[in-house]
């Protein structure tokens, strides 16, 4: 961190704890300049960035002073979801979520698409060159099932930032995360078994669900601890649940990180209940805090952890390169690989093994997180300036998620039609359910470059969202004074 930076953050930190009050005027710049020992420049600088944070304004020939905001929004509450076993709906929401992330003209504010505009990249389109100049017949031909070797020896490597001891051998690369938690599901439950899952969860775990006839009994989650300890060991007694599926690093949507005690409480509960935990670490490597927080993987001891990750957020999604460390359900999710896609496409997994190897990927992570940590407050501050009051937002600890809970009545698939109009969308909270809930809520990307047609999208979107909310309190009105 540079010293401007640094100053910065102490600034940053004295207006949220209220050392700076709202519209008060802050320190001259000499007087920072003098206080702290460093240059004019470098405090120009630090105010310069607090400013484009929207925490400060500068007024002509008088300084600068606190920007006036609003108060920062509360954080959801642990959800309620209905715990009792369910078939999943909600396809055909997915399916237009997926449908119209192709179209270049509708701003997708709610996709989980990484930022692929960095520099950081650039080595791996070197490398992807290189590799197709040299006609190598063999990155055309199958490899192993199990995946390339030189890209399973760094993977394995990579894990031992999160806890892990594995091998290659351990590692089965797969297309994508998605796969390694689809052949991970099927290795374990068959058409008619129980999975517990958070609630709110990924969508692609629902569907995966659906689509192999499985039920999901939805845990209560906290948007701080994660996935209730108590109502999923209470789940446990009173069902056969085979399984849990979990994102207790960075989670999708709601962002937090599950506390290194509670995670060994869930390896220890799983082991109780004999059941199998399934991992989605596929945002760890984006956490902010440094070292990175540790996976559920190492701390098992038996095997019973299947971890599966990929480089789609970290890297690119483009690429399908995925992998997951079953355990001691390696066979089974071998076979389950050779009937779903075989082998994986083999250049992109030596161009990833490449990247890595070449000493790339740890500075292009370590630009990622800083570059997402600096978008996530900026953009937390035209949420708190341009939505209206009511709303509660997730605080995530990494990766480039929001998760944003509106007034109950609030209908978020009637707002997506209304911001068709305005060439944009976000991912409906409904699609994270597998019984339909959170309709009043959203899931917003902050990955997206923070420039001025941002901002002014997050506006519209704002004010989107404040006449939906009036509609909705006129609707709630009109029918009460209908009942009475």
């Amino acid at each position: 961190m540079t010293r401007y930076q640094h100053l910065a953050c102490l600034l940053s930190d004295r207006i949220e704890q209220g050392l700076y009050r709202s519209g008060e005027r802050l320190p001259s710049v000499r007087t920072l300049s003098l206080e702290h020992g460093v240059s004019i420049s470098t405090v120009q600088q630090a105010y310069h960035l607090l400013e484009e944070k929207q925490l400060i304004v500068p007024q002509p020939r008088s300084g600068y002073f606190v920007a006036t905001r609003k108060a920062t929004p509360p954080m959801p509450a642990i959800t309620r979801p209905a715990q009792r076993p369910v078939e999943i709906t909600q396809w055909e929401s997915v399916l237009e979520l997926l449908s119209s992330r192709i179209n270049n003209d509708v701003l997708q504010l709610g996709s989980g698409m990484p930022d692929l505009t960095q520099p950081t990249l650039k080595p791996l389109w070197k490398i992807q060159s290189r590799m197709a100049q040299k006609q190598d017949i063999d990155q055309l031909n199958y490899d192993s099932l199990l995946g390339v070797a030189a890209l399973r020896e760094q993977v394995a490597r990579l894990t031992i930032d999160s806890g892990c001891q594995l091998t290659a051998d351990d590692i089965v690369i797969t297309t994508g995360c998605h796969e390694a938690l689809s052949i991970s599901i099927r290795a374990i439950c068959q058409a008619g078994d129980i999975i517990a899952v958070e609630s709110p969860t990924f969508h692609g775990t629902m569907q995966t669900l659906r689509g192999f006839g499985i039920r999901a009994i939805e845990i209560p989650t906290d948007s701080v601890t994660g996935i209730s300890l108590e109502a999923l060991e209470l789940a446990f007694e009173q069902w056969p649940i085979k399984a849990v599926v979990v994102v207790p690093n960075c989670n999708n949507p709601l962002g937090f990180i599950m506390p290194e005690s509670r995670k060994r409480a869930l390896v220890t509960l799983a082991q109780r209940f004999d059941a199998a935990i399934i991992e989605d670490d596929v945002y760890g490597e984006l956490a902010w805090e440094y070292p990175r927080p540790v996976t559920l993987k190492s701390l098992d001891h038996d095997g019973r952890v299947l971890l599966c990750s990929s480089f789609s957020k970290t890297l690119a999604p483009g690429l399908r390169v995925g992998w997951v460390a079953p355990g001691r359900y390696r066979d089974r999710v071998l076979h389950m690989k050779y009937i779903s896609t075989g082998s994986t496409a083999t250049q992109p997994q030596h161009a990833v093994a490449e990247f890595i190897r070449l000493g790339h990927y740890l500075p292009h992570l370590r630009r990622m997180r800083q570059v997402y940590q600096r978008n996530y407050e900026t953009f937390s501050c035209w949420v708190r300036h341009y939505f209206p009051c009511g709303i509660c937002v997730s605080r995530p600890q990494g990766s480039f998620l929001m998760w944003i809970e509106l007034p109950e009545a609030f209908d978020a698939v009637r707002l997506n039609t209304e911001l068709r109009e305005l060439n944009m969308q976000v991912a409906v909270g409904s699609l994270f359910s597998a019984s339909g809930k959170y309709r009043n809520c959203l899931r917003l990307n902050y990955g997206l470059p923070m420039n001025e047609h941002t901002e002014q999208a997050i506006a519209q979107l704002g004010a989107a969202v404040e006449r939906a909310m009036l509609a909705c309190s006129h609707e709630f009105v009109h029918t009460s004074s209908l009942i009475t």
